[in-house]
């Protein structure tokens, strides 16, 4: 009965411990690990035109959403990531959601061929990657963000093994009737 209650006891410490270093924001974990996630903070995020030849050009004054409605399919809304975040090398998966907009301003649902996103690690490098998956310079790649098939956006997210920190990522519409992209959710986990 006593080695019940001493395992009993030390399973109900780890378990207080555990639940003490799993809170959300970010940061390294206190055993000099990583924490369970890192979410962006997307009020640092800072939107840029890109102009011809994919040169990065002038902050659109937005942190999550393109001033302008794109006037083609696959047009950019291009964001580079705070100076300031911290070491994301260490998560195993990433998690991206967005919500779409119409020329009115109303909600498009959630669904296939609305956006794509790619992730940048060098901003003056390529920003588009391959046609399809993973680049040098471009370590995610993934189509129908929010859509049925598209795993990116959801809790459990995709793999992504990242040899640095990214400097941006590109979003760009999958179909001419999403004009406005707004960014809701960026989380490096686990």
């Amino acid at each position: 009965m006593k080695k019940i209650s001493v395992i009993l006891a030390v399973l109900v410490v780890l378990a207080l411990a555990g639940c003490a270093s799993s809170g959300g924001g970010g940061g390294a974990a206190a055993a000099g690990g990583t924490a369970a996630s890192y979410s962006v903070d997307l009020s640092k995020l800072r939107a840029v035109t890109l102009g011809p030849g994919d040169v990065v050009g002038e902050p659109t004054g937005l942190s999550v959403r393109n001033r302008d409605p794109f006037t083609k399919n696959y047009d950019d809304l291009f964001l580079l990531f705070p100076s300031d975040m911290p070491d994301v090398t260490g998560y195993a998966r990433v998690t991206i959601k967005c919500k779409y907009f119409n020329a009115e301003g109303g909600e498009i649902g959630q669904g296939d061929s609305n956006a794509m996103v790619v992730l940048v690690y060098d901003i003056n490098g390529d920003k588009r990657g391959p046609e399809m998956g993973a680049g040098p310079n471009t370590p995610i790649k993934e189509f129908n963000v929010g859509g049925f098939s598209g795993q990116i956006s959801t809790d459990r997210g995709v793999r992504v093994t990242l040899r640095q920190n990214p400097g941006a990522i590109l979003f760009q519409n999958s179909n001419v009737g999403v004009k406005f992209i707004e960014v809701t959710e960026i989380t490096f986990h686990n």
